[in-house]
C-alpha cells in the first residue's frame, strides 16, 4: 500500500503526518502504521506518527500514535506542526483557528515574516489539570500532588505531577546533566501510581524566567522536545515557587527552545517553530 507522507519536527521531536483531507486509511492499520513508519532501520524513522483529518468541531482535527502504536491524547510540538501544514497546504486560510485532539479543543495561532512566511506559532494549551484523578495517579482523587515524595528503584525523590490533556511527572533537579532520565524514565513511565502511564520530565531551574528540561515521553522515549512537557514544566516550577504566574518562561529542552506563559487567566500558551523535513511514499506492506 502507498501512503504519502510529510515528516516535520518541532525543536527535533519528528513525527510522520498523513493528510486524510487528501486520502483515507482504515482504523485498524493505524498502530501497526506507526510502529513501521517509526522504526529507524526499516521504516521512516519517527517518534510516532500523527493524522491531520477533518473535525465536526474544530477546523481540523489531529491524532497521535507513539511509536510503540499506542494512541495519544494530544501532543504540543505536534499541533505547532499540524497548524503549520494546514496553513501552508490552504487546509485553512485564516491566522487564527481551532484544532481538535483527543483530549481537548485548542486555539492555533500563526505569526508570519516579512516573507510571509511562518515565523512561529502559538497554542493555547489550556488550564492545567491539577488534581490526582485527572492526571490520574493513584490516591485520593480530589487532591493535588506538589512536591510530594515518590520512592522509586532505591531512590527519594519528589514528583510534581500535573495533566496537561497527558499525564506529566515533573522532578527537579540541580544539575540536568546529571538527571537519571535514561535509568529512571522507563521506571517511573510505567509506575504503578500512574495507572496509564506518564511522561517524565527532569527540569533544572536557572532563574525565575528560564529553566533546562529533558524528557521520556510515554510510548516514545527520550525525545529532543516534548511540547506539553515543557508546558506541565513551568506550571510545576511555579507551583513550587521557582517562578511566577503571568511570565513569559523559556524552556531550553534539547531540540531547542520554548516560550511558555501560564496567564493569570489560567490558560497555559506555549510558543515555537515547526519545520518540514521531507515529503514522500511509505510502501506498507
Amino acid at each position: 500500500m502507498e501512503i504519502p507522507f510529510t515528516k516535520m519536527h518541532g525543536l527535533g521531536n519528528n513525527y510522520i503526518y498523513l493528510d486524510l483531507f487528501r486520502f483515507e486509511i482504515k482504523e485498524e492499520m493505524l498502530p501497526r502504521l506507526a510502529r513501521a513508519v517509526s522504526d529507524v532501520h526499516t521504516g521512516i524513522g519517527s517518534d510516532g506518527l500523527i493524522l491531520i483529518q477533518p473535525s465536526e468541531v474544530a477546523d481540523v482535527g489531529m491524532r497521535i500514535f507513539n511509536k510503540d502504536g499506542s494512541e495519544g491524547n494530544t501532543c504540543g510540538n505536534g499541533l505547532r506542526c499540524v497548524a503549520k501544514y494546514v496553513s501552508e497546504n490552504n487546509i485553512v486560510s485564516f491566522r487564527k483557528f481551532w484544532i481538535e485532539t483527543k483530549a481537548n479543543v485548542v486555539e492555533a495561532a500563526v505569526e508570519l515574516d516579512e516573507n510571509d512566511d511562518i515565523k512561529e506559532i502559538t497554542i493555547n494549551m489550556g488550564e492545567p489539570r491539577l488534581k490526582r484523578e485527572q492526571i490520574p495517579m493513584l490516591g485520593g482523587p480530589a487532591s493535588k500532588i506538589i512536591a510530594e515524595p515518590f520512592a522509586v528503584d532505591g531512590q527519594q525523590l519528589q514528583v510534581t505531577a500535573i495533566s496537561m490533556g497527558n499525564p506529566h511527572a515533573v522532578f527537579f533537579v540541580d544539575s540536568i546533566e546529571d538527571a537519571p532520565l535514561h535509568e529512571l524514565g522507563p521506571v517511573i513511565e510505567k509506575d504503578a501510581r500512574f495507572p496509564e502511564g506518564v511522561n517524565v520530565e527532569f527540569v533544572e531551574i536557572l532563574s525565575d524566567r528560564e529553566m533546562n528540561f529533558r524528557v521520556w515521553e510515554r510510548g516514545s522515549g527520550v525525545t529532543e522536545a516534548c511540547g506539553t512537557g515543557a508546558c506541565a514544566a513551568v506550571v510545576a516550577a511555579i507551583l513550587n515557587g521557582f517562578m511566577k504566574k503571568g511570565e513569559r518562561i523559556c524552556v531550553h529542552l534539547s531540540g531547542g527552545d520554548l516560550f511558555i506563559h501560564w496567564d493569570k487567566q489560567g490558560q497555559v500558551w506555549m510558543t515555537g517553530g515547526a519545520e518540514v523535513i521531507a515529503t514522500g511514499v511509505f510502501y506498507l506492506s
